[in-house]
């Protein structure tokens, strides 16, 4: 059993997002700074935020509608990258890169999201 959301994997694989979408977003030029930028950094934190705070829910289905959010938050993650893409923001390699972490990500969180159903569904 997890005792703290930190030994989650894909917890710990979305603080490396969040680090990645930081990195980026520093890459980014002034004029993005209250848009693109500030919308890319809430988008990405709430990833792993949403997912800590399911993880200390009581419940599991409320750490199942957490990781819905958590969800969300990552699409509109992609949904930045692909704006950073076709503005020329970020060069393909950064972008690649932190497109397959948030590719791991999501698959992290659809295995979480289907062992936690399983158990719902026992309950």
């Amino acid at each position: 059993m997890v005792k703290s959301h930190e030994e989650l994997e894909v917890w710990q694989k979305a603080i490396d997002l969040v680090d990645s979408a930081y990195g980026i977003a520093v890459g980014l030029p002034d004029q993005e700074r209250f848009g693109l930028i500030s919308q890319l950094q809430r988008a990405a934190v709430s990833v792993p935020a949403n997912i800590a705070e399911g993880a200390g829910r009581d419940s599991t289905k409320e750490f199942l509608r957490h990781l819905s959010i958590a969800r969300g938050s990552l699409a509109e993650v992609s949904t930045f990258f692909v704006i950073i893409e076709r503005r020329g923001y970020a060069s393909p390699e950064t972008l690649n890169a932190a497109r397959a972490l948030l590719d791991q990500v999501g698959r992290l969180l659809s295995g979480l999201q289907r062992y936690l159903r399983k158990k719902l569904d026992k309950a």
